[in-house]
């Protein structure tokens, strides 16, 4: 909590747009040689975390293709190569505004906006899924009610919201946000703190599980680690929530 005080005290949204305007260039190299230790690289864990978002995707729509999909707090569009053609639209929204400029140039096909933090600006209800990740931890803390606000506001009745958060029970997370420049304001949200704020915006059939317990590399390992989701051991985790339908 004495964490949380200070970020909320000396940080605002605008200082976190600020700073990843100026790692937008640099920020793939920056987490690279953050996660060198554990001998992969950032591709491999974007990619662990695009196939949740496909996954759980398929589990809840019947037609992917016919979707209007939000990512919040795109940066550089990352995730969104894997992305391509899978849904109907593909929109990406951040406050870094020089981040937005890299990801429009590299990625036309998707739809990419800038905000202020505070209001999105998209219609009530656009999207039938958004997700989120690792962003919520570089959001000051008093702006985390509202951001979950924000999220169910642009969700479409019936649809899903996806957050992906690291884990503040893992060491190796604490090792990396600890020495990784760029999270130098993070402040880690627990999993229960998250379905308890997701739940009061309105969510239903909110639940979290942890994954990279262990590398998702191949079949085997990637069942093993969906079967320890249920433990509180791994890297990072993500919370699935349905905005109910009328």
């Amino acid at each position: 909590m004495d964490k949380e005080i200070a970020k909320s005290d000396h940080v605002t949204q605008g200082q976190v747009a600020e700073d990843f305007d100026r790692f937008a260039d640099s920020f793939e190299e920056i987490i690279n040689q953050a996660v060198a230790f554990t001998g992969r690289d950032r591709a491999f864990y974007i990619q662990v975390k695009r196939e949740h978002i496909l996954r759980l995707a398929q589990r809840h729509f019947a037609d992917l293709e016919s979707l209007n999909v939000l990512d919040l707090g795109c940066g550089t569009g990352a995730c969104h190569p894997g992305l391509k053609g899978r849904f109907g639209e593909l929109h990406g929204v951040d406050v870094s505004s020089e981040s937005i400029k890299l990801a429009a140039a590299r990625y036309p096909f998707v739809r990419y906006s800038t905000y202020d933090g505070s209001r999105l600006p998209y219609g009530d209800g656009q999207f039938s899924i958004v997700f989120t990740i690792c962003v919520m931890h570089h959001v000051p803390p008093p702006q985390w009610e509202s951001f979950v606000a924000e999220a169910y506001r642009v969700t479409a009745p019936g649809g899903l919201m996806l957050v992906f958060e690291n884990n503040p029970y893992n060491p190796l997370t604490q090792y990396f946000v600890q020495t990784c420049e760029i999270d130098k304001d993070a402040v880690l949200l627990r999993p229960a703190k998250l379905r308890r704020m997701f739940t009061a915006a309105g969510f239903t059939s909110v639940f979290t599980r942890t994954i990279l317990s262990v590398p998702p590399a191949g079949g085997f390992l990637t069942r093993m680690d969906s079967v320890l989701g249920v433990l509180p051991f791994g890297a990072q985790y993500y919370l699935s929530a349905t905005k109910k339908a009328f």
